[in-house]
């Protein structure tokens, strides 16, 4: 099968270890992650992992259910950039004189969307988000202009198709509700109970 971008988004309780355990996983398969974002989702105690891979279906749908087998993961899920609404952030430091000298570098941080963040006398740094050739055609192009220092931060994105995990946990709920918590009838009769 041919290899191609997946992102795999998990749902995990927030444990420590958890980013250890789960990049264990990939390490073993001997699977790069080219990108890793991990941040609270939108229930209450539940964190959501975003990680970007390049291989074939077959792999990746075994990958998220070996996932799913770790205690505290409770959904993995794994889309194609055409399922998917995503974004990378990027930040650029240039030099301040060469931005106020060539009304070329003005033009072209407008034309990506670029924003200034902190503007210095030595150097001014812009934000931008979009998709990774965007960013990587901006980086190009600000390195023919003494580019000093780039980071770009790891993709989040959010299913196209989907009421959300919110939602689908409130399904579970009611389809398989918890049961109900008896109380033991011999909790308030202590040493009464076990006696010798």
């Amino acid at each position: 099968m041919e290899k191609q971008e997946y992102t795999i988004t998990l749902y995990t309780e927030n444990s420590i270890g958890m980013i250890g355990r789960i990049s264990g996983i990939f390490s073993r398969r001997k699977i790069n992650i080219e990108s890793l974002n991990t941040s609270p989702s939108e229930v209450e105690g539940i964190h959501r992992f975003t990680i970007l891979i390049t291989e074939s279906e077959e792999v990746v749908r075994k990958l998220c259910r070996q996932i799913e087998k770790q205690v505290e993961v409770l959904k993995a899920y794994y889309n194609t950039d055409q399922e998917l609404i995503w974004q990378e952030q990027a930040l650029y430091k240039v030099p301040t004189d060469v931005i106020a000298e060539k009304a070329p570098v003005e033009r072209l941080l407008r034309e990506y969307g670029a924003s200034a963040v902190v503007i210095r006398n030595d150097y001014t740094v812009f934000e931008t988000a979009g998709h990774r050739e965007e960013i990587d055609k901006l980086t190009a192009e600000l390195t023919k202009y003494g580019l000093i220092e780039f980071v770009r931060g790891a993709r989040i994105a959010i299913i196209k198709d989907s009421a959300g995990f919110h939602s689908k946990l409130k399904q579970f709920e009611r389809e398989e509700p918890a049961p109900e918590i008896v109380e033991n009838e011999f909790l308030d009769q202590g040493g009464n109970v076990f006696t010798m």
